[in-house]
């Protein structure tokens, strides 16, 4: 009777042991081929990135260049307005 709340089944025995370091180290191994992967896909994803940006850099340079030259040209013109009404003025 004192053995009825003892199991004596032995892969259950089995299963609570440590496993052994092979397959600890073998389990580590594909974790680690796993996330060198998954940075690998990272780093291709950030190159791709850094070229768009590369590319979206020099459209917004020349997007600036030509907002300062349209600046420029409506600074031109009115303030040749705005002599040309002062001295009207004078008259």
């Amino acid at each position: 009777m004192a053995t009825r709340g003892f199991n004596t089944n032995t892969t259950s025995r089995q299963s609570m042991m440590p496993a052994s370091g092979g397959a600890v180290k073998a389990r580590q191994l594909a974790q680690l081929h796993s996330q060198l992967a998954q940075l690998s896909a990272n780093l291709a994803d950030t190159e791709n990135l850094l070229r768009m940006t590369s590319v979206q850099a020099e459209a917004m340079r020349g997007l600036g260049s030509w907002h300062a030259g349209l600046l420029m040209a409506a600074s031109k013109v009115l303030g040749e307005e705005s002599i040309q009404n002062q001295q009207g003025n004078q008259n």
